[in-house]
């Protein structure tokens, strides 16, 4: 009888395109491929097949990285952007502010209370005005 590991976790499971790679791994291999066979063929005449190799490897190592790295379900340009972030993007102390919700009530009680002066302060503005002018046609 035939036996199929099935994994656990199905959020890990990724599909697969060709020769068993996902289409991530399929562009970062293209990619390093593209790059790194011409360094090979330029510095294999200048400075021998031994260094040419070792440069094309260097050349060649951030797409496999990029192609094969990955931590917590995040890949390597995440990662790398989480750390830039962190370290050169933010502050490096952040102060502890709150936001105290019994400030933001009153303000907003200081605020019902002025509004309520002004229309009630109006409507008897107006009353007073027609009690003067009242007053005036009466003279």
């Amino acid at each position: 009888m035939a036996y199929v590991p099935v994994p656990k976790d199905l959020t890990k499971v990724k599909t697969k395109v060709m020769f068993n790679l996902t289409k991530r791994q399929l562009i970062c291999f293209s990619g390093a491929i593209v790059t790194a066979v011409p360094v090979f063929f330029l510095l294999k005449g200048y400075t021998g097949s031994t260094a040419a190799v070792m440069c094309m490897v260097i050349v060649a190592l951030p797409f496999f990285l990029l192609a094969m790295y990955e931590k917590n379900g995040q890949p390597l340009e995440k990662i790398v952007g989480n750390i830039i972030r962190v370290s050169v993007l933010r502050p490096k102390q952040r102060p502890y502010k709150t936001n105290n919700f019994y400030a933001v009530l009153e303000r907003q009680e200081q605020l019902d209370k002025e509004v309520y002066r002004i229309v009630h302060g109006k409507e008897k503005t107006a009353a007073q005005r027609k009690r003067s002018a009242g007053r005036e046609t009466q003279a």
